[in-house]
């Protein structure tokens, strides 16, 4: 029984009409960058955010390096050798597209941002002469320091930066609204995009926003597999409200994905099982390149690609002999030969010549630099760690100097999960694009973790500018077109009717989101079977059928949290529907299907999926459908090229 009163007025009943050339979804490291460049180029901008803008999304609270930024003043790396690296690692499993903005872009976007007032520099000569930072220009960089193309940042200072801009473009910024499906021309799936509805998430008013273009810059979806009661902020390693809503709605308006099959093992943060990422002890992504010691405090070996073993701790951050460059970071778990970066031994084969259990990492052996970037600098400036990690263990008396950090599982993960505990990490699926980033459906674009294949900081914010550039575009070529009445009607009452069941005899958000999380852990696991989809997708089915209409919320903020699991039930079934239109497994894309037939074909080919009319319709494509990156990119983009960069 609920005996407090709701704080802020309830207005289920009021609506609110808001009209734009561009409208931005999601506020974001993407959103951000969208509205700020389809403002530049002069377009009424809306962005409408979920929480609070000016920390809002997976990096609001910061982020520690900024991957790929190959035209930045010292990277001895192209472009085109980047992106190619990313395209083989994955056997073209990827978005050559998307990544090659973020190769070709991102240095463009770190000087944008520091115009804005965001730190990407040693300006205070803190780390002056350390191995990793150019003096001349005072960039520091991570992973490959003889390369140069990862830079570390200070990503604390970027979401506010880019707060401070939008609010100078005049942007309209709506907080608090959750957005809760596209509007389409005629009502109609698969028609053009002409804005989007949305709910206030403290007072419940429903919003209509009316736009000549839209942008999806929504996170990926997450919380399919991993979920507890109890503790569902740790559920996964983005905050708790980015779920995939994007994906839900777009598919609802019949919009294609790629790659929705692919799901990794799990890595973060299942709660009940996880400490908190980058809490743990590892050698990996911000921790990069710690020294691992075992229980005896015997340090576990550095070995570059070929075996070698590394003698000193700066030949940790070098490309082995005949080796161009290397890659780390958050989509790189499996390396191939080519871009396989010094790495310790595995723990399994440390284990066989008798290292004892339990590993740590070790601070202590660092030298000073690569000691305190790593435990003050990269460990405060990733996302979520500033007050959680940093501040509460050196409150807690952790000294780097001295103690070290025990080490749960391998990598970078922070517990041992079960096989069939499954998270879209690590270039996941996403919404299909062309070189505009334009989805299928006419006026909508797509950016940052939306697009499929998503990465880091980076990819987000170049992608997002890139969208937005692309969107005001079509925006000032074209007019605003009717909505249609019926189907904002269809969505107020899909929208509020859990306000109207009785409680005693309904179903929480909760209890939902478990059910989900339980049915894809049977039936979509580590291998996949035909028959066990097939149920697990019926369940799916009963699930939107008999127990949606059963649920209920006492107030706007729990009738948010359950829109986002009714989004993560409509994901969940997209993924079974991929899951089973593969019927062949696929190492790049971590897809193990237990009864896989042979189909040659198949191992260059995406897999499109979209709903239509309630049935999935599916087509396939080459995984380079996007052909020569250079010459395709330079096609699109002449203006920016020529210097019309805002």
């Amino acid at each position: 029984m609920h005996n407090y009163e709701w704080p802020y007025p309830l207005e289920y009943d009021k609506e609110e009409i808001v009209y734009a050339d561009v409208l931005v979804l999601g506020g974001g490291i993407a959103g951000c960058m969208a509205a700020i460049a389809a403002a530049r180029a002069g377009q009424k901008v809306v962005l409408v955010e979920k929480g609070a803008t000016r920390r809002s999304g997976a990096g609001g609270s910061g982020c520690d390096h900024w991957e790929s930024a190959a035209a930045n003043p010292c990277s001895k790396v192209t472009p085109e050798e980047l992106v190619q690296a990313m395209l083989d690692d994955n056997d073209g499993f990827n978005n050559g597209i998307s990544h090659y903005i973020e190769c070709r872009e991102g240095y463009d976007r770190l000087l944008d941002i520091e115009k804005m007032g965001g730190k990407i520099r040693d300006t205070g000569d803190e780390f002056a002469g350390a191995e990793f930072r150019d003096d001349e220009t005072k960039l520091m960089f991570a992973y490959d320091y003889e390369n140069k193309f990862t830079l570390r940042i200070w990503g604390s200072t970027f979401k506010p930066a880019m707060y401070k801009e939008l609010r100078r473009l005049d942007v309209q910024i709506v907080d608090r609204v959750m957005v809760t499906s596209l509007l389409t021309e005629g009502g109609l799936q698969e028609t053009r995009c002409i804005g989007a509805t949305g709910m206030h998430t403290r007072t419940g008013k429903f919003y209509i926003f009316s736009a000549k273009s839209s942008i999806i810059c929504m996170s990926r979806p997450a919380r399919v597999w991993l979920f507890s009661a109890e503790l569902p902020g740790l559920c996964e390693f983005r905050p708790t409200q980015c779920i995939g809503d994007g994906h839900a709605m777009g598919w609802r308006a019949g919009a294609e994905f790629a790659m929705m099959e692919k799901s990794v093992p799990a890595e973060f943060s299942a709660s009940g099982r996880s400490y908190p990422p980058y809490g743990a002890g590892n050698n990996h992504n911000t921790w990069y390149a710690a020294s691992i010691i075992d229980s005896r405090g015997k340090e576990i070996p550095y070995a570059d690609r070929d075996g070698n073993i590394l003698e000193s701790v700066g030949d940790r951050f070098k490309p082995a002999r005949d080796q161009k460059f290397f890659l780390k970071g958050g989509s790189v778990d499996y390396p191939k030969y080519g871009i396989e970066g010094p790495e310790t031994l595995s723990f399994s084969k440390m284990i066989e010549k008798g290292y004892k259990l339990p590993f740590y990492a070790d601070l202590s052996a660092l030298p000073g630099d690569e000691r305190r970037v790593i435990w003050g600098m990269m460990v405060g400036e990733e996302g979520k760690t500033k007050v959680p990690i940093y501040k509460n263990y050196t409150e807690a008396g952790f000294d780097p100097e001295e103690h070290v950090l025990q080490c749960y599982g391998t990598g970078w993960t922070s517990a041992s999960f079960l096989p069939q505990e499954r998270q879209l990490f690590g270039l996941p699926g996403g919404f299909f694009n062309d070189w505009s980033l334009s989805t299928n459906l006419e006026g909508l674009y797509s950016a940052g973790d939306a697009l499929y294949a998503s990465n880091c900081y980076g990819h987000a914010a170049t992608t997002g500018y890139y969208a937005g550039r692309h969107a005001a575009k079509f925006a000032d070529a074209n007019e605003s077109a009717a909505w249609n009445i019926k189907q904002i009607e269809r969505e107020k009452a899909r929208v509020y009717a859990p306000l109207k069941n009785d409680p005693s005899v309904s179903i929480g958000w909760k209890e939902l989101n478990m059910g989900i999380a339980k049915t894809m852990q049977n039936y979509c696991g580590e291998v996949k079977y035909q028959e066990l989809l097939k149920v697990g997708l019926a369940r799916l089915k009963e699930y939107e059928e008999n127990v949606v209409p059963q649920t209920f919320a006492y107030n706007p903020h729990e009738l948010v949290r359950l829109l986002e699991v009714f989004d993560i039930l409509t994901v969940a079934q997209m993924i079974m529907e991929a899951s089973l239109i593969r019927r062949t497994s696929s190492k790049p894309l971590c897809f193990d299907r237990g009864d896989s037939i042979e189909d040659e074909g198949m191992s260059k080919k995406l897999i499109i999926i979209k709903q239509l009319d309630g049935k999935t319709e599916k087509r396939e494509v080459p995984v380079d459908y996007f052909g020569d990156v250079k010459e395709n990119y330079e096609k699109h983009n002449q203006d920016y090229i020529r210097g019309d960069k805002e």
